[in-house]
């Protein structure tokens, strides 16, 4: 790095001042600041087994006010990707450990979609739709937090993105479910919840 830059760590040492909040998955092969060429302090990540956001959750939700109040980011992205471990456990139904819990939300996203994905032809495609509606879910469950709703009563400007990475071909596809105040999130919420919840791509 040094041999490219050599102001490069006096620069790192300052105050980091990223625009983007990555929500990711835990899954080594899915690492934010490659995937997006960012360099280490443009871009704050948060990565959890399957990219949930849940409303219980303390780190999720700190590193979300952390990234939004203190940090000042303008983008958060909800990051989900195909071959997702998670998300496959989450297509069976589950025991009673401590990975069964937290991917109850994501099982709950199959059960209300359980209509779509029987029309599926493959259970690979039926993988792959999961992985798509929990993005969806998950940029709506940011959306909803009062960290989010509270910044855009306040008139800050800050937009909610859920995109999907395919470890097949390294690219970044965006699932069209940008947001960028509560009325377009609100919009969203109902989009996701009525005709059988599914989220069209």
């Amino acid at each position: 790095m040094l041999a490219r830059d050599p102001h490069f760590f006096e620069r790192l040492t300052e105050q980091q001042n990223p625009d983007y909040l990555w929500i990711g998955c835990s899954d080594s092969r899915v690492p934010a600041n490659e995937i997006v060429d960012l360099l280490p302090g443009e871009i704050f990540v948060h990565r959890n087994v399957a990219n949930v956001v849940h409303s219980s959750d303390m780190n999720c939700l700190s590193v979300l006010q952390y990234a939004v109040e203190v940090l000042g980011v303008r983008h958060v992205i909800v990051v989900g990707h195909y071959g997702c471990g998670g998300v496959k456990a989450a297509l069976e139904e589950g025991g009673l450990s401590v990975i069964d819990h937290w991917l109850a939300p994501v099982r709950s996203i199959r059960r209300r979609n359980q209509n779509v994905f029987d029309q599926l032809p493959s259970a690979k495609a039926r993988w792959d739709r999961l992985c798509e509606l929990n993005v969806v879910e998950q940029a709506i469950a940011v959306s909803q937090t009062t960290i989010i709703r509270g910044s855009w009563a306040q008139k800050r400007e800050i937009a909610v993105h859920g995109w999907i990475y395919d470890l097949h071909d390294g690219r970044l596809r965006d699932l069209d479910v940008t947001v960028t105040n509560a009325q377009e999130a609100d919009e969203l919420h109902d989009r996701s919840t009525g005709a059988g919840g599914s989220q069209s791509r």
